[in-house]
């Protein structure tokens, strides 16, 4: 949720007006971009439980709009169909019954073309809402904020679910025609950077946006660590695997290697060897592994795994957050295009690198609430807080998370047996 800054009576001023609607309108934009490339048929379907048709994300994002802005404070508005609640509520108890994650796929109707309707009829209602003015550091204000920002994430799912999608279809299409690329084979070799321990104040603390679990600020003590420097990869994981990383009950937890065993995991998703060459389902399609780039879609399980594999460990949360510190929040998200993690750029620098985009980054964190947090009340109190359970906290975006989305205090959470997202990792450990 956005913290909130001293509520007035003013009007925002034209300008501040104008730069709300441009952001709110790129970002709309946006996701009608990225599906650009995608037929009507790759709209409609769900590769897996866990991912959501496109065409799902890109209605979903408008019944929110429509939903918790325009209907409360849009007079007049008129609700583009009663129907679509149940169809693309995600899970708002609130909200009334919907339609089960996993069988979003079988939403044939409504198609395309109404969904792209049903967004132009929102984006218009949103547009003289705008219009009308919007009363600084109001409620309003902070919805249609909260709005830029969920839609900004479900681009990100968009994307990862897409390339879920064409890495299930035997034709292993591209969703981007393949772009020259050079394989700089083994990586720079890793750096260690060491951190003082104390206590740390962890969290948002300020007046711009953040979700409510990154409230509230608080104290937490850390002990001095070590970081490195760079992100694991596809180079390293090779040599994991290559030792029996996979094949060694020892280096796992006992829930990891019971699905290691059930799924038969040889590997990171999307990774297949053929002909002693190993490859990577991309968003480019079908490609040969980078070696230098780091590893992605690897579950918590397997990441803990390689650290212990490794001699060291993985960070936790705050460790992170204290790391990125002074660092600005730039990396190789969606804006650079590349839509795949990159080697780690060379630099000399005594600082962390690539600390956002790339890759989510696992912690040893499980999401939990922070001292002092509260829930938000109504229905967006769903939003995050239901969630704190049996999940572990990931930091620092991908290559596929939108401009401007992720900043230090950020806490990204998924199950530890997931492993769909770009998810990858960072070593850690002690200073005696």
């Amino acid at each position: 949720m956005a913290q909130s800054s001293a509520i007035t009576s003013s009007i925002l001023p034209l300008p501040q007006t104008r730069a709300i609607w441009s952001r709110l309108s790129e970002s709309r934009q946006l996701s009608l971009r990225l599906v650009q490339p995608l037929s009507a048929e790759d709209m409609t379907v769900q590769a897996m439980d866990d991912a959501s048709p496109a065409k799902w994300h890109l209605a979903h994002t408008t019944w929110f709009f429509e939903t918790f802005i325009l209907s409360r404070h849009l007079e007049g508005y008129e609700i583009f169909d009663p129907a679509f609640n149940f169809c693309f509520n995600s899970y708002y108890e609130t909200h009334g019954p919907r339609q089960p994650r996993p069988q979003r796929g079988l939403l044939t109707r409504p198609g395309c073309e109404q969904i792209f309707a049903y967004r132009a009829h929102v984006d218009a209602g949103l547009e003289k809402l705008v219009e009308r003015g919007i009363e600084a550091g109001s409620e309003l204000a902070r919805l249609l904020e909260l709005g830029i920002n969920h839609e900004q994430q479900h681009q990100e799912l968009l994307l990862t679910d897409v390339l879920a999608l064409f890495a299930a279809n035997p034709l292993r299409p591209a969703y981007l025609a393949p772009r020259p690329r050079q394989d700089r084979g083994e990586p720079e070799p890793l750096r260690w950077i060491g951190f003082t321990g104390g206590i740390h104040q962890i969290g948002h603390g300020g007046e711009s946006f953040a979700w409510d679990n990154e409230t509230p600020r608080h104290g937490e003590l850390i002990h001095p660590y070590r970081l490195a420097d760079r992100l694991v990869t596809n180079a390293e994981w090779l040599a994991f695997i290559g030792d029996g990383g996979y094949r060694t009950a020892s280096l796992w937890l006992a829930d990891g290697w019971t699905i290691v065993n059930r799924e038969g995991w040889r590997a990171p998703l999307y990774w297949e060897e053929r002909d002693g060459e190993w490859l990577a389902m991309s968003l480019e399609g079908l490609r040969p592994l980078d070696c230098a780039a780091p590893v992605a879609h690897v579950s918590y399980y397997e990441a803990d795994a390689f650290a212990r594999w490794a001699g060291h460990r993985l960070p936790t949360e705050f460790e992170w957050e204290l790391a990125v510190r002074g660092l600005p929040a730039t990396g190789n998200t969606l804006a650079s295009n590349a839509l795949r993690p990159l080697p780690a750029p060379a630099s000399n620098d005594t600082r962390p690198r690539q600390m956002f985009g790339d890759v989510w980054e696992w912690t040893g964190s499980a999401y939990l609430p922070y001292p002092g947090y509260r829930a938000p009340s109504g229905a967006l109190g769903e939003y995050n807080g239901k969630f704190m359970v049996g999940q572990h906290v990931l930091r620092g975006g991908s290559c596929v998370t939108p401009e401007g989305h992720v900043r230090a205090t950020y806490r990204n959470f998924f199950y530890p047996h997931q492993r769909w997202q770009f998810m990858g990792l960072r070593l850690a450990s002690e200073i005696a």
